[in-house]
C-alpha cells in the first residue's frame, strides 16, 4: 500500500508542476483617428444674366447693371486648388477671339476694372483660378462675354462657367 499512495502522491505533484497558469502579458492603446478628405466648391451668387447684347459687344459683370462678382468659396476639409473652364453653348462656340458663331467668355481675379484690366480667356479646359485656398477661403472673379461677330441664333444660349475644386 505504501507503493500506491507513494505513487498518487508522485502524480499528484507531476499534475500541479505541468499545470501551474503564468499571466505575464501587458497592453496599452495607441488612439488613431482619421477624417475622410471632403473637396467641395460652391460658387455664389452662381448666376449672371448678361441680357440681351447685339452681336460682337461685350458685357463683363462689373457693370452697373450686374454688379455680379462671383466668389467661389472652399466649403471642404483641406486647402484647395481652384480651376475655371467655359463651355460651348447649343449654337455658339467658346473660342479666344468673336467670329461667326463663335463667342468670347474671360475672367479676372485681379485689377478687373480699370484698364488695362487683366482679363483671360476661358477655354474648355481647365485654367487655374486660385491655389492654395484655405478651409472656408474665397477666390472672387468677374466675367466678361463677348458675342459673336455674326450668328444666325437669336434665342438664348447658356454659355456655363465651371469652377473645379481639387486638393492642393
Amino acid at each position: 500500500m505504501k507503493t500506491t499512495a507513494l505513487l498518487v502522491s508522485l502524480s499528484l505533484v507531476c499534475l500541479c508542476l505541468f499545470s501551474a497558469k503564468v499571466d505575464a502579458a501587458d497592453s496599452a492603446t495607441v488612439n488613431a483617428t482619421v477624417t475622410a478628405q471632403n473637396i467641395s466648391v460652391t460658387v455664389s451668387s452662381g448666376t449672371i444674366a448678361y441680357g440681351i447684347l447685339p452681336v460682337n459687344t461685350s458685357k463683363s459683370t462689373i457693370a452697373a447693371d450686374l454688379n455680379a462678382l462671383q466668389t467661389a468659396t472652399n466649403t471642404g476639409n483641406v486647402a484647395e486648388d481652384l480651376n475655371i473652364k467655359g463651355a460651348n453653348s447649343t449654337a455658339w462656340t467658346l473660342s479666344a477671339t468673336p467670329g461667326a458663331e463663335q463667342y468670347t467668355h474671360k475672367f479676372c481675379t485681379t485689377t478687373c476694372t480699370t484698364p488695362p484690366t487683366n482679363f483671360t480667356a476661358l477655354t474648355t479646359n481647365y485654367q487655374t483660378l486660385g491655389t492654395d485656398v484655405a478651409t472656408s477661403g474665397t477666390k472672387t472673379f468677374d466675367l466678361q462675354i463677348t458675342t459673336p461677330t455674326s450668328t444666325a441664333v437669336f434665342t438664348a444660349q447658356n454659355v456655363d462657367v465651371i469652377v473645379q475644386a481639387v486638393a492642393h
